[in-house]
């Protein structure tokens, strides 16, 4: 597939791009041209930084905690410095824990929704002082299947995302006027370390099942059959932040294989 240079001279801003969708999201637009902010807390970040520039084009790694403010306000500082402007920002860092009711801690309650919600709303506030000035600018923030539908051992994680959506709508509302289009995406069964972990403690907790039977169960419930993976997500944010979904905004958008459909 020939991928199209939407992007080139453009900053994009990822976080959680260390490893996993973050860092596919942040292939997919180095392919197509952007500049790369990847932020994560993870020291892999430093090695996804030069996979990202032996495409060609610049990639800056920052060490970041989503839920700092005074961190991601230097991370947007950081970003509009190297590269001039602050295009687009993908809140992709996400975090999960399962628990049945009686043993969910009051701390991973917290910290779930300190990086699921917070964090989100605290790069949209940062970036979005960058993109007003530059009068355009596309946020995009990760939900999750879970934002359009709870399940079972998780109320803090289905809080978060559901949050998620409703931050999206209103910031969409509020940064129309400046040229700043805000969506969701709202991703179902992608292969991943976090669908490891969910696959070994969903197990636990809903069966004797082995390790991979659970994630085999639920992927025969999926329309089209197979779980998603990072590139599948990366097309939906590239496409997101083109020129092409200009007259998108305040959306959530399912990209799932058709396991949720609303």
């Amino acid at each position: 597939m020939s991928i199209m240079k939407r992007f080139t001279g453009k900053t994009v801003v990822v976080t959680g791009a260390g490893r996993g969708i973050g860092l596919g999201i942040a292939e997919r637009f180095a392919e197509e041209g952007a500049n790369l902010v990847l932020a994560d807390r993870d020291p892999r970040v430093e090695e996804a930084a030069e996979k990202i520039r032996s495409f060609g084009v610049g990639a800056l790694p920052v060490a970041c905690d989503i839920t700092n403010k005074a961190q991601v306000e230097d991370l947007y500082a950081r970003a509009a410095k190297q590269f001039g402007t602050v295009d687009v920002s993908i809140q992709n860092a996400g975090i999960i824990t399962i628990a049945r009711l009686e043993e969910l801690t009051e701390q991973d309650w917290n910290r779930v929704l300190a990086v699921n919600s917070t964090g989100v709303f605290l790069c949209c506030q940062a970036a979005a002082k960058y993109m007003i000035k530059q009068g355009q600018g596309r946020l995009i923030n990760s939900s999750s299947a879970q934002g359009r539908q709870g399940f079972i051992y998780t109320p803090h994680y289905a809080a978060s995302k559901f949050a998620v959506i409703g931050l999206t709508q209103s910031l969409a509302k509020e940064l129309a006027p400046h040229g700043i289009t805000v969506n969701a995406i709202c991703p179902g069964i992608i292969e991943t370390d976090m669908w490891a972990y969910n696959d070994e403690h969903w197990g636990k907790l809903l069966g004797n099942y082995k390790p991979g039977e659970l994630m085999k169960e639920w992927i025969q419930g999926v329309p089209l059959k197979r779980g998603g993976n990072a590139k599948d997500i990366a097309g939906l944010v590239s496409f997101l932040a083109s020129d092409d979904a200009s007259y998108i905004t305040g959306q959530s958008v399912n990209v799932d294989g058709g396991l949720v459909m609303s």
